[in-house]
C-alpha cells in the first residue's frame, strides 16, 4: 500500500514539474526587454514627461543555479511634451553612457523561480545595478501547483511584501498564465528611504482619513511548459502610482511605469563564457544610492566642483550685495549641490579664498553648512579650535550644521567633539546652540535606528547630573533644555532625579528648574507614554508643589493622549482639588480638546468631551481671571490638511502676572504633524516685581496703566542679583533652538545707556558719533528652510522621489548719515533740545522659492512633475528726516516716484521636466498647462470632450483664464499702487482641489509713476504735535489719539452694515462750550517749487477744561480751488448726550455726508452689565450705501450659521444697533437690530476679558464714553 501511495505522489510530481520556472545552465536565452516611466495627471491636453529604455538581453547558463546576463543594444529615450502631439526622443549621449556600464556581464542565481545573489563588478555603479535588479524582477515568480489561488509573503524590488496569485492553464497550449499582485503598501520590509523628516511626527489616524500616496503593482507571466521544467516566453510588470500633496481622492499626479519581457529565442550555449572579478551586490530589493548630490529640481555638470562653487559665491555675492536679486535665487540649491560633492581640502581651499572678503566669507558660511556629513564637522571643528570665526559667526552655523546633518551613528558620535572644544564655552548663546543642536541630532538618531542607543545622549545625562550635583541653575536648565530636545526614553530615570515625590532621594529646586524638568519629557511623551503617564500623574497629584508645575505636568501628560481610564481619573480627582488655578486650567484644556477636530485628538476629544460634562455643573463658571488653557484648530479631509493654534497661561493664587506664557501653532499636513512655532515666556522674576497687583492699574490699556507699569518697573533694584528677570524661549518643529534671559544687569545696562544723564561711555553715544560720518550695513542670509525627500523602488529599478524644497535669500541694507544741531557735548539728554536730521536710503526683503518634485531622480537622469513658485519681497526707502523733540515736531520728505518698481509677488508654474546629465544644458520644463489659452478674462470655457484613458468616460475640460489689473492712481502725489494677478487652470472635475492649485499663476503689487497735477519735486510728511500755544502733555495727546482712534475703528465695523440710502437729516452740532485746542497736527503734501503744495493736512483738538472730555479731528484737502474737509467730533458723554457721543461729516466743508454714533455701558441694580452701541446716518455717498445693502444680503445667512435667530420686523430707519449682556462669565446676549429686521442670540459663547464688566459693578445708571472693553 505504501507503495502504491508513493508511486502516486511521484506521479502527480512529475505531472506539475514542467510548469516550474527554470532555466537550463547549458542553454542561452534571448529576450527582448522595454521599461517605460510616465508621469503627469492622467488627463488629455495636459503636458506629461517620461523614459523609455529597450535592450536585448541574454542569460547564459554556468552552472545549475548561476546565470550570466549580457545587456545589448541598449536604447534611451526621453518624452517631454502632449502625448498624441510630441513623441519618445532619442538621447544619443546618455544612451552612449548607459550602455558603457553594460558593456561587463552580471550573474545571478535562479533556482525554482527566484533570484539571488546578484554580482557584478566593483565599478559598476549601483544605478545600472537596480536597473538590472528591475529586469532580473519578471523572471521571479512563485508557483505553487496544488493551488489556483494563493496569497504568501515574498522578497522582490519592493522589499519584503505580501503577494496575491492566481494561475490559470490554457486547455490548447498548456501554457499558465499566473497573475500576481503586490501589495506594496503592507511590506513588512519595504524600499523606502525618508529624508528630512524626523520632526514631522507621524499620525497614524490622519492616515486613515486618506493617503497621499496609493500604488498597485500587477505582474503577468506567461509560461511554457517543458520537459525540464516551466519557461518563461513573456512576462509583463505594470505600477501605477498616485500622488498628491492633498488627498489622492481629490486628484492626483500619476506614475505608469511598464516594463516587459518576450522571449525571443533559445539556443544550445555553445562555449563557456569568461568574466573577470565580480562583487556581490545583494539580492532583487532595491538599494538606495546616496543621493545627497542628486538634487531632484536641477542636474548640471559635477566636474571640477571647486572653481565653479568659488565662482558661484563671487557671483551671489555681487549681485545681492546692495538687494535681493530674484532672478538668481535658484543659483543657491546649484552652490548647495555643488558643495556636498567637494572634498574637504576643497573646502579649506575655498575657505583661504573667502576668509579676508566680508561679503564673499559670510556667504560661504552661511552656504556650507549644508555639505551635511563628516566634512563639515571636520571643517567647523578646525574654525573653532583655530578660533578664526566670530562666536555670532560659530552660532549661526552650528545651528544648520547640527539640525541638517545626516543623523547617522557615526555622525552623531562624530558631533560629541563641540561639547569639549573649549571655544563653545567662549561666549554664553554659543554654548546654548552648541548643547541645544546636539540634543536635537541626538532625536533625529533615534527616529531612525530603534532602539536608540543610550550612549548618543550619554553627554547630556553626564551634564545634567553634574549641574544637580554642583546646584548650579543654569547648568541644570540647559542640560534639561538639551535632553527636551533629544526626547531620548534612556534619560527618564535621570530626569526623574530632579522631579520632588518622584526622585529617590528629596530634592528642593526652584521652579525654573522644575519647569524644565517637565517639559523635558515632552518628546519622550510620544516614545515612551507609559512612563510618562506614571511620573506627570505623580506630579499633577502633588498639591504641595508650584501651581504652575502641577499644570505644566497635567499639559504633558495630555501630550501623551491618555486613555479614556486615564482621563476619568484625572476627572475625579479634580472634583475634589482645591486650587481654582489648576481646576480653571484643567477644564479650559478639556473644553477646548473636546471641540478638536484634528486626527490626532479623535479619540482624546471624546474623553474630553465626557470630562467636560462631569465637571461643567461645579467649574464652568469660573472667570478668565484663573490659568487657562486655549485651543483653536480645523482639519479638511479633502485636503489632509489643518492647523491648531494653542496658548497656554499658568498663573497662582499670589500673583497678578502669569507665571508661564505658552503659545504654539501646529500644521497638518499628509499624515504629519509640524510643530512649527512655540514661543514661551517664564516670569519668576517679573512676579515678584510685580507682586499680588499694580497700584492704579484699570487693565483697559490707557496711558494710566502704562504710566502705573512704568511706576513698579522702576522698582526694579529690589530685584535679587541671582535670578532672571523675565526667561523667553522658541522652539520650531519641537525643537528648542534659542533660549535667553533678562537679569537685573540686563535690565540695568539697558537704563545706564539710555539715561538723559550718560555722557560718552554709553554704546549709544558711539552709534550716533557713526551716524554723524555716516554708516554703510549690508547684511544677507541665504537659508535652505527646509530640504524634505521621500524615496520608493519602482518596478524597473529606477529611484521615485517625492521632495520638497524651500529657500530663502534674507537681506537689508541700510545707508545713513545723521547731523545733530546743537552737536552733543557731554550728556545724552542735550538730544532733548537738539534737531536730529538723518538722511538715509536702503533696502529689507527677501525672496523665497520652493519646489516640489515628483518623478524619478538618478545620477543619469530625471523626468517626472515639477511645482516652482517664487515669493519676492523688496522694500526699498529713501527719504530725509528732522526730528526736534522740544518743539515735538517730526518731518519727512520722500523723493518723488520716478520708476515702477514691485513691493510683493507670488507666481508658480507646475511643469514636464527632463533632464539628463550627458545634456543638462537641453534641460526640457513644459508647462503642464498650455500656455495658448485663449479667453475672456473671469470665463469659464468648456472645451470639446475627450475620453479619459482608462475608460469610457467622457470628459469635458473647464478653461479658467481670469486676469486683472486694478491701479489706485494719486495724480497729487505722482504716485500709484496697482495690484495685478493672472491665473490658468484646466480641470475636469470641480471637486477635486489638486486642480486649485495647477497651473499658472502670478499676483504682484507694485508702485507705478503717475502724471501728477504738478511736477512734484518731494513728498513732505509732518507731524507737529504743539502747534497751539498751549503745550500738551504726552499722556494727553496719547489719549486724543486712542479716543479718536477708537471711533475710526468702530465706524469701520459697523458703518458697512447700514442697507439703504438716507432718507433723513440730523442737526449738526456747531460747537461746544469751551474752545479747542489743537494738540496734534500731521500732513502729507507734494511739493512743487514755489507753488502751492497739493495735499491733506490733518489737526487734533482737545478741550481742556476739567471732566469735559470732548476731542475733534478735521482733515482737509490743501490745493487750489478745493473746499473738502472730513470733520470728527466725539462729544462728552452725558445725560443729554448719551446716544450720540461721537459724530463725522465730509465733503464740501464737511457738509456733503454725515454719520453719528454711540455707545454706553451701563449696570443698574439687579440687572446684568450691558453694552449698547449705535450707528445712524444722515447722508452717505451712494457707493457706500451700495456696499452696505450687499452685505447686508449675507448677514441672514451668517447670523444663521452662528446660531442666531432672525425676526422681521421695522426698526427705525437708517439706523444700526447692538446690544450686548453679560449672561456669564463666558457668554453673552446678543441683539443687532436693522432696518428691516433684528437677529438675536442668548448665551453666545465668548472668552469675555477679566474684569470687563466687572469693573461697573459700582455704576449705578451712568454711561461710559468709551467703546467696548479695551
Amino acid at each position: 500500500m505504501r507503495g502504491l501511495l508513493l508511486c502516486c505522489l511521484v506521479g502527480l510530481a512529475s505531472k506539475f514539474s514542467w510548469i516550474q520556472p527554470h532555466l537550463n545552465p547549458k542553454k542561452t536565452y534571448e529576450y527582448k526587454y522595454e521599461g517605460v516611466v510616465n508621469f503627469g495627471l492622467g488627463m488629455p491636453n495636459l503636458a506629461e514627461s517620461g523614459a523609455r529604455i529597450t535592450c536585448k538581453i541574454k542569460i547564459i547558463g554556468v552552472s545549475a543555479q548561476t546565470f550570466i546576463l549580457q545587456v545589448s543594444d541598449l536604447a534611451f529615450k526621453e518624452f517631454n511634451g502632449f502625448p498624441g502631439k510630441n513623441t519618445f526622443n532619442a538621447s544619443p549621449k546618455l544612451t552612449q553612457s548607459i550602455a558603457a556600464q553594460f558593456v561587463k556581464p552580471f550573474t545571478f542565481d535562479y533556482i525554482g523561480g527566484h533570484v539571488s545573489n546578484i554580482r557584478a563588478s566593483a565599478d559598476i555603479s549601483d544605478t545600472i545595478v537596480n536597473i538590472v535588479r528591475g529586469i532580473l524582477g519578471l523572471f521571479q515568480v512563485t508557483v505553487k501547483t496544488t493551488q489556483t489561488i494563493y496569497e504568501l509573503e515574498e522578497t522582490g524590488i519592493h522589499g519584503m511584501c505580501p503577494s496575491n496569485y492566481a494561475t490559470e492553464v490554457n486547455a490548447e497550449t498548456k501554457d499558465m498564465t499566473i497573475t500576481q499582485v503586490v501589495d506594496v503598501g503592507n511590506c513588512r520590509e519595504k524600499a523606502v528611504m525618508y529624508r528630512g523628516m524626523a520632526t514631522a511626527v507621524f499620525d497614524q489616524v490622519s492616515k486613515q482619513r486618506g493617503e497621499s500616496v496609493i500604488s498597485t503593482v500587477r505582474y503577468i507571466y506567461t509560461v511554457k511548459p517543458t520537459a525540464e521544467g516551466g519557461l518563461i516566453t513573456k512576462a509583463h510588470g505594470l505600477e501605477q502610482q498616485h500622488f498628491s500633496p492633498f488627498n489622492v481622492k481629490g486628484g492626483s499626479f500619476q506614475m505608469l511605469a511598464m516594463k516587459e519581457i518576450v522571449l525571443l529565442s533559445v539556443n544550445d550555449t555553445e562555449r563557456a563564457f569568461v568574466f573577470g572579478p565580480m562583487e556581490s551586490k545583494g539580492n532583487l530589493v532595491y538599494k538606495f544610492v546616496n543621493a545627497e548630490a542628486n538634487v531632484p529640481i536641477l542636474m548640471q555638470s559635477l566636474d571640477n566642483p571647486v572653481p565653479k562653487a568659488i565662482e558661484l559665491i563671487k557671483h551671489l555675492a555681487e549681485v545681492n550685495r546692495y538687494q535681493i536679486d530674484s532672478t538668481t535665487s535658484e543659483d543657491t540649491i546649484k552652490l548647495y549641490q555643488l558643495l556636498r560633492v567637494i572634498p574637504y581640502e576643497g573646502l579649506e581651499v575655498m575657505w583661504k579664498q573667502f576668509a579676508a572678503n566680508d561679503e564673499q566669507r559670510r556667504w560661504f558660511l552661511d552656504m556650507t553648512v549644508e555639505v551635511n556629513d563628516a566634512r563639515i564637522l571636520k571643517f567647523f571643528q578646525m574654525r573653532f579650535q583655530a578660533g578664526d570665526v566670530s562666536a555670532n559667526e560659530a552660532l549661526q552655523a552650528i545651528l544648520l550644521v547640527m539640525n541638517h546633518l545626516q543623523p547617522i551613528p557615526d555622525l552623531v558620535e562624530m558631533a560629541k567633539m563641540f561639547l569639549n572644544i573649549p571655544f563653545c564655552k567662549s561666549n554664553i548663546y554659543l554654548w546654548h546652540a552648541v548643547v541645544l543642536s546636539y540634543g536635537s541630532l541626538v532625536y533625529k538618531h533615534c527616529t531612525y535606528y530603534t532602539p536608540c542607543p543610550v550612549a548618543a545622549v550619554q553627554p547630556l545625562l553626564d551634564m545634567a547630573v553634574e549641574g544637580l550635583r554642583n546646584g548650579t541653575e543654569a547648568d541644570m536648565v540647559i542640560a534639561l533644555k538639551a535632553l527636551g530636545n533629544a526626547g531620548h526614553p534612556g534619560s527618564i530615570k535621570t530626569i526623574m532625579r530632579f522631579l520632588p515625590g518622584v526622585a529617590a532621594s528629596p530634592v528642593n529646586l526652584p521652579p525654573r528648574v522644575l519647569s524644565a524638568a517637565v517639559q523635558s519629557m515632552r518628546l519622550i511623551a510620544a516614545r515612551d507614554p507609559r512612563s510618562v503617564q506614571d511620573i506627570t500623574m505623580i506630579l499633577f497629584l502633588q498639591k504641595n508643589l508650584p501651581a504652575e508645575i502641577r499644570m505644566m505636568a497635567f499639559m504633558i501628560l495630555f501630550d501623551t493622549k491618555p486613555s479614556m481610564a486615564l482621563v476619568s481619573t484625572v476627572t475625579v480627582h479634580l472634583q475634589e482639588e482645591k486650587d481654582l488655578h489648576v481646576i480653571s486650567f484643567a477644564y479650559s484644556y478639556f473644553k477646548s480638546v473636546a471641540r478638536s477636530s484634528t486626527p490626532n485628538n479623535h479619540f482624546l476629544s471624546t474623553a474630553c468631551n465626557v470630562a467636560v460634562k462631569i465637571l461643567a455643573p461645579k467649574f464652568g463658571r469660573l472667570s478668565y481671571h484663573y490659568s487657562k488653557a486655549t485651543r483653536m484648530d480645523w482639519f479638511n479631509d479633502d485636503f489632509l490638511i489643518g492647523t491648531a493654534a494653542e496658548v497656554f497661561m499658568l498663573r497662582n493664587a499670589t500673583n497678578i502676572f502669569p507665571a508661564e506664557i505658552i503659545m504654539k501653532g501646529k500644521f497638518y499636513f499628509i499624515g504629519r504633524i509640524l510643530q512649527l512655532l512655540e514661543l514661551g515666556i517664564h516670569a519668576d522674576g517679573l512676579k515678584e516685581l510685580l507682586g499680588a497687583g499694580i497700584p492704579s492699574f484699570k487693565g483697559d490699556l490707557s496711558v494710566s496703566d502704562f504710566q502705573a507699569v512704568l511706576n513698579v518697573l522702576q522698582n526694579w533694584e529690589i530685584l535679587p542679583n541671582d535670578k532672571p528677570v523675565l526667561s523667553a524661549y522658541t522652539r520650531t518643529f519641537g525643537q528648542e533652538w534659542f533660549f535667553a534671559d533678562i537679569t537685573k544687569d540686563t535690565i540695568q545696562n539697558i537704563f545706564r545707556a539710555v539715561s538723559p544723564s550718560t555722557g560718552k561711555e554709553s554704546p549709544l553715544w558711539a552709534v550716533i558719533e557713526n551716524l554723524k560720518k555716516g554708516v554703510s550695513w549690508h547684511w544677507t542670509k541665504p537659508y535652505l528652510i527646509f530640504e524634505v525627500r521621500y524615496f520608493q523602488a519602482t518596478t524597473l529599478g529606477l529611484p521615485l522621489e517625492i521632495s520638497k524644497y524651500y529657500q530663502t535669500i534674507n537681506g537689508i541694507t541700510v545707508n545713513a548719515k545723521a547731523a545733530v544741531n546743537p552737536p552733543l557735548t557731554d550728556r545724552l539728554g542735550q538730544l532733548l533740545t537738539s534737531e536730529i536730521s538723518l538722511e538715509t536710503d536702503g533696502f529689507i526683503g527677501y525672496t523665497k522659492d520652493f519646489w516640489v518634485f515628483y518623478g524619478i531622480n538618478t545620477e543619469l537622469f530625471q523626468c517626472g512633475s515639477e511645482f516652482k513658485s517664487k515669493i519676492p519681497i523688496a522694500i526699498p526707502w529713501n527719504f530725509a528726516a528732522k526730528i526736534n523733540v522740544r518743539e515735538m515736531k517730526f518731518e519727512l520728505d520722500f523723493p518723488p516716484c520716478k520708476k515702477e518698481f514691485e513691493l510683493f509677488s507670488v507666481s508658480s508654474n507646475v511643469y514636464a521636466v527632463s533632464r539628463n546629465t550627458e545634456d543638462p544644458a537641453l534641460t526640457k520644463m513644459t508647462p503642464i498647462m498650455p500656455t495658448a489659452i485663449d479667453s475672456n478674462d473671469e470665463v469659464v470655457h468648456k472645451g470639446p470632450t475627450a475620453v479619459g484613458p482608462e475608460s469610457d468616460q467622457v470628459l469635458t475640460p473647464n478653461t479658467w483664464h481670469p486676469r486683472s489689473n486694478m491701479c489706485a492712481e494719486s495724480k497729487i502725489y505722482g504716485a500709484g499702487l496697482c495690484v495685478e494677478s493672472e491665473l490658468r487652470r484646466e480641470y475636469y472635475h470641480e471637486e477635486y482641489p489638486l486642480y486649485y492649485f495647477l497651473g499658472y499663476t502670478h499676483m504682484a503689487l507694485k508702485v507705478i509713476p503717475v502724471q501728477a497735477i504738478k511736477a512734484v519735486d518731494k513728498i513732505h510728511f509732518e507731524v507737529n504735535a504743539s502747534p497751539s500755544k498751549h503745550l500738551v502733555s504726552t499722556r494727553q495727546l496719547l489719549e486724543t489719539v486712542r479716543r479718536l482712534s477708537k471711533v475710526f475703528g468702530y465706524s469701520c465695523n459697523v458703518v458697512i452694515c447700514a442697507p439703504a440710502l438716507p432718507q433723513a437729516s440730523e442737526d449738526l452740532i456747531t460747537g461746544l462750550n469751551s474752545t479747542p485746542e489743537s494738540v496734534l497736527n500731521i500732513k502729507a503734501l507734494a511739493m512743487s517749487g514755489n507753488q502751492k503744495p497739493e495735499g491733506y493736512d490733518a489737526a487734533f483738538y482737545y478741550t481742556p477744561e476739567a471732566n469735559i472730555h470732548n476731542a475733534q479731528m478735521i482733515v482737509s484737502q490743501v490745493g487750489e480751488d478745493t473746499n473738502w474737509k472730513m470733520c470728527l467730533m466725539l462729544l462728552p458723554a452725558n445725560s443729554l448726550r448719551r446716544l450720540k457721543p461721537a459724530h463725522i461729516g465730509w465733503g464740501a466743508e464737511c457738509q456733503s455726508y454725515e454719520m453719528s454714533m454711540a455707545s454706553a455701558t451701563a449696570h443698574q441694580p439687579g440687572s446684568k452689565p450691558t453694552l449698547k452701541a449705535k450707528v445712524q446716518w444722515t447722508k452717505i455717498p451712494e457707493t457706500m450705501a451700495e456696499m452696505g445693502t450687499r452685505i447686508e444680503s449675507f448677514i441672514p445667512g451668517m447670523a444663521f450659521y452662528l446660531g442666531f435667530y432672525e425676526q422681521h420686523e421695522r426698526n427705525a430707519k437708517q439706523e444700526v444697533s447692538v446690544s450686548v449682556v453679560a449672561a456669564s462669565a463666558d457668554s453673552v446676549d446678543v441683539k443687532i437690530k436693522f432696518p428691516e429686521y433684528t437677529v438675536y442670540r442668548q448665551a453666545f459663547p465668548v472668552p469675555l476679558p477679566p474684569g470687563c464688566f466687572q469693573e461697573f459693578q459700582h455704576l449705578r445708571n451712568t454711561t461710559m464714553d468709551s467703546f467696548g472693553c479695551t
